[in-house]
């Protein structure tokens, strides 16, 4: 059975939907003009990998501290389970090897001066020491990550994800609408971790970002602008500012405005996705880059999920943080993924230290009372 489980940033209320039938499969982005319904969207649709548009029948269900007659249903949505999994990677001088390859191939097309940026992704097989419900992980998320939209859905053709992201495709209600230009990534430390903590002594102005964090994410907000501008007549640019997802801080903008044609809600999501917060500039020259030349396929990483409403409300999020589940419920094998973005004064090693990063914000629903 199909089913899918979400909770929105800010927000303790968490929605599922089981599916009696598979999602209705759509070959491209512009077939969601005038469609409602939850999108999971891959990084590159394909035949293989489509987009997927479920039903939006939702129910409320609670998030249980403790298994109870009145919470029966949720005694797998149970964030206090005392169950706790190392994920452990077998594999990890293999990957730092393959990452290194398309590295170097990925960067010697910026310094030839191919691309502005790109994005070079990987994914990591773990396996757990013990098996732990998906429920419980998902749970588990939503304590964790309060600011971070957190799903997990499970169909036939997409298999078994958990999401925690903090970066919004697209939002808003009726024609009033949203987007951010979120790049450039730093791991808090020391003192550090205090950042938008309440009563944390470090302020906005105590993060420093490099010049390189700063190109990137307004590399991202000049894409996005440029998109926006072909579909909306009034809009405005805030930031950048710092922003805290996890032990992870980023740089974002925030882009509002004002949809000329709700109809063509569709048309303005192809345009935006994917943006060069995971794909690059030129954005049809990298992303068929990508997958003519990494090594890994992202599958449904790096594309999007959420609501669609032309009418009502729109919440669509990139998918970043992230871990498909291998075999479903009896599984203790998990893929995590994770990106950066890459300009012509990029290292290697501080590129894969960044996804090692943006790992461990999802490896850590795996530890018990996160």
């Amino acid at each position: 059975m199909s089913y899918v489980y979400f909770r929105l940033p800010h927000s303790t209320h968490i929605f599922r939907n089981r599916l009696t039938t598979e999602p209705e499969e759509i070959a491209s982005l512009a077939e969601l003009n005038g469609r409602r319904g939850f999108v999971i969207a891959p990084f590159a649709p394909s035949a293989d990998c489509p987009i997927l548009l479920m039903p939006t029948d939702w129910e409320e269900v609670e998030l249980c501290s403790e298994k109870t007659d009145s919470c029966s249903d949720q005694a797998m949505l149970n964030a206090d389970s005392d169950v706790s999994a190392m994920l452990i990677d077998a594999d990890y001088e293999e990957e730092r090897e393959r990452y290194a390859v398309d590295f170097h191939n990925y960067h010697g097309q910026l310094s030839a001066g191919a691309f502005q940026k790109i994005v070079l992704a990987r994914s990591a097989r773990l396996t757990a020491t013990e098996q732990i419900s998906p429920l419980t992980l998902f749970a588990r998320a939503c304590r964790r990550y309060p600011r971070m939209f957190v799903t997990l859905f499970s169909t036939e053709r997409s298999g078994t994800w958990i999401i925690a992201t903090p970066e919004t495709l697209i939002g808003g209600t009726d024609g009033a609408m949203h987007t951010m230009a979120l790049a450039g990534t730093m791991r808090l430390s020391g003192a550090n971790l205090d950042f938008d903590v309440e009563g944390g002594a470090i302020g906005k102005d105590d993060i420093h970002w490099s010049t390189k964090n700063i190109k990137e994410q307004r590399c991202v907000e000049t894409y996005l602008t440029e998109c926006v501008e072909q579909f909306s007549d009034d809009f405005s640019v805030d930031g950048p500012y710092t922003v805290r997802a996890g032990d992870l801080v980023h740089l974002r903008s925030d882009i509002r405005f004002s949809l000329n044609n709700s109809e063509h809600l569709g048309d303005l999501i192809n345009a935006l996705h994917p943006t060069p917060a995971v794909c690059g500039m030129p954005k049809a020259a990298t992303r068929d880059f990508i997958l003519q030349n990494e090594s890994g396929e992202r599958s449904y990483y790096s594309g999007f999920t959420g609501l669609i409403d032309p009418t009502g409300d729109t919440r669509l999020f990139v998918t970043l943080r992230c871990m498909q589940i291998e075999g479903g419920t009896e599984s203790v094998a998990y893929r995590l993924y994770a990106g950066g973005g890459l300009l012509k004064d990029s290292e290697c090693q501080s590129e894969w230290e960044e996804t090692e990063a943006k790992m461990n914000t999802i490896q850590q629903i795996g530890r018990a009372h996160v």
